[in-house]
């Protein structure tokens, strides 16, 4: 394992730790269907926000855990991770023309898409692209979606583009609400992200 690896998997356990899933889950009918098409509606152009968070990732045997800061700007975003232990972090940034990974040993890397950049440097699987609109509770635009939804009438249970979404918490303080603990696996990768707090502008 790579050294960077080694350190960022330091506190993995307690981030993917599994948790009790949500007992309810009901089938999407025409109303609550009806009513996340509003809720993403209403979302659609929410492309400007400030995300802070803890997030962890595992491919079923390494990983890597800690704070991060996702700012999205359009089309643009700058993704800021900060390992627990060494106090270490990375930055990654882009949009359309490219993205650009700082921070770790061997120096900038430069690439077509975060996805790739993530796999090359840390061996992390993350759906970036998907995530953005799951972080929202939203379907993304990568292709066909099946929904459940707890007993708050919101998602509970998303699957696309072969990724299982579990949405854990909602903030329901909010309108519409928003997601605060989001579940995502591909086995044998897992994503687990965990909201502090949203700045929507």
């Amino acid at each position: 394992m790579k050294p960077h690896r080694r350190l960022l998997a330091a506190a993995l356990p307690l981030l993917l730790a599994a948790c009790t899933p949500q007992l309810v889950r009901i089938k999407g009918d025409a109303a609550l269907l009806n009513a996340q098409a509003a809720r993403e509606q209403a979302l659609a152009h929410t492309d400007r926000w400030t995300l802070e968070g803890r997030l962890g990732v595992s491919d079923g045997h390494d990983g890597g855990s800690g704070g991060f800061t996702w700012t999205q700007d359009g089309d643009n975003y700058r993704f800021v991770f900060r390992t627990p232990i060494t106090g270490r972090s990375f930055e990654l940034s882009g949009g359309p023309d490219g993205a650009l990974l700082e921070g770790l040993d061997g120096g900038p890397l430069q690439g077509t898409d975060a996805e790739t950049l993530m796999r090359r440097a840390l061996g992390w699987e993350v759906p970036l692209h998907d995530l953005r609109a799951w972080v929202l509770g939203l379907r993304a635009d990568s292709g066909p979606a099946e929904l459940a939804f707890g007993d708050n009438r919101l998602p509970s249970l998303l699957t696309q583009d072969g990724w299982t979404v579990d949405y854990r918490a909602w903030d329901t303080t909010r309108q519409p609400p928003l997601p605060t603990t989001i579940f995502a696996a591909r086995p044998p990768y897992k994503v687990r992200l965990s909201v502090e707090s949203w700045s929507i502008r």
